[in-house]
């Protein structure tokens, strides 16, 4: 019904925004995460929503993004998550960190969201791996990177390789990601070089 709402921010409160549009204050649901992006009170956002309806309630949820929207819509649908499961998950990992998790069965990281037990985690990635492209994944996760620092047309299939090697020894697809999105590539950089800088790195996650 609502694709996205755009309007000023008049409330904040710990889960929940009021936007105003046209006279009309909407009252949505935000994930924890989405309180460090929001704008002050008074200025204008443009908020991705998602209307729930139950027999006896309707509630619009909020997202930054229409990709961290299209991964609330899949986590939804997982048998035990809902809508509150959803966006406990969304506000602990981004949506491209809860790809990486999924690809990589990570279960430790999505259990790391307020209700979400071992069990429930690993239904989710049951549930939802086969709707997860890695190969997708990674050149997303890397794309800002590559678009602040075009150096050469290489820099994706470097920090794909150097993934690769790191899950190939044992870390996951999301510590993978997490560490190289911190590395720069330059000129120089080959796949070696970037591996050690990685591995360098790990200590401090």
């Amino acid at each position: 019904m609502y694709s996205y709402i755009k309007g000023t921010l008049e409330e904040i409160s710990e889960d929940q925004i009021v936007v105003e549009n046209h006279g009309i204050g909407y009252n949505i649901r935000i994930s924890a995460r989405m309180l460090d992006v929001l704008p002050t009170r008074g200025e204008e956002i443009k908020i991705y929503t998602y209307l729930y309806v139950k027999e006896d309630a309707f509630s619009l949820f909020g997202f930054p993004s229409r990709d961290e929207l299209e991964m609330f819509k899949l986590l939804i649908n997982v048998s035990g998550i809902g809508p509150k499961g959803g966006l406990a998950v969304l506000s602990v990992l981004s949506a491209n960190d809860l790809r990486y998790a999924i690809v990589a069965e990570d279960v430790k990281t999505i259990s790391k969201a307020p209700g979400v037990g071992s069990k429930t985690a690993k239904r989710l990635i049951i549930e939802l791996k086969d709707k997860i492209d890695l190969e997708e994944v990674i050149e997303n996760g890397f794309e800002q990177v590559e678009a602040s620092n075009p150096v050469s047309g290489s820099n994706n299939r470097i920090r794909k390789e150097a993934a690769d090697a790191l899950v190939a020894l044992g870390y996951s697809a999301t510590e993978a990601s997490k560490v190289l999105s911190g590395i720069e590539i330059t000129e120089d950089s080959d796949v070696e070089r970037v591996l050690k800088a990685a591995l360098k790195n790990m200590a401090f996650l």
